[in-house]
């Protein structure tokens, strides 16, 4: 909420992704987010829309350096995958809580902590198969619990759980 439009005046005039990110950066309410997401763009940069590695954007070469909110630095995805498999439990946590999450149209709470670890251990044990996350969370009790309300956005009159 209260997180102004993008300027549109900002595309007209040729700049890497890094400049446009970083006078978007000027704005400190946009800022306190973007502290901590630009560096995984920067780290993934490399990579297209469809996953093709690429050099350039848009005729600016990529500088896919940059520095994590914690200060670690990193050039390169190779070295930004480095430092998110040192801290592989909490990267698979943290991704599902956020496809919980997604799946189940809320926020979490407490009571969905025990959920994500057994989603996570259950990855973990599986070699960290994205299909095995997916399935973990389709199982999950969160998932088989969640409401879905008449009229609801989700397309859907069918109510699931108690």
């Amino acid at each position: 909420p209260g997180v102004p439009a993008l300027d549109e005046g900002m595309a007209e005039s040729p700049k890497s992704l890094r400049q446009r990110l970083e006078e978007h950066r000027r704005n400190p309410t946009c800022a306190s987010c973007h502290a901590r997401m630009d560096p995984l763009v920067f780290g993934l940069e490399n990579f297209d829309a469809i996953g093709s590695w690429r050099t350039e954007d848009d005729k600016f070469p990529i500088d896919s350096t940059g520095v994590l909110p914690n200060g670690r630095s990193f050039a390169g995805p190779g070295e930004l995958k480095a430092i998110i498999l040192e801290q592989r439990q909490a990267f698979i946590e943290g991704l599902a809580g956020k496809l919980l999450t997604y799946a189940i149209g809320r926020g979490l709470e407490r009571y969905d902590r025990p959920a994500i670890g057994k989603i996570a251990a259950r990855t973990a044990a599986e070699e960290y198969r994205a299909s095995t996350m997916i399935v973990e969370i389709v199982r999950s009790l969160p998932f088989q619990r969640r409401r879905i309300e008449a009229g609801s956005t989700a397309g859907s009159t069918v109510r699931t759980g108690p």
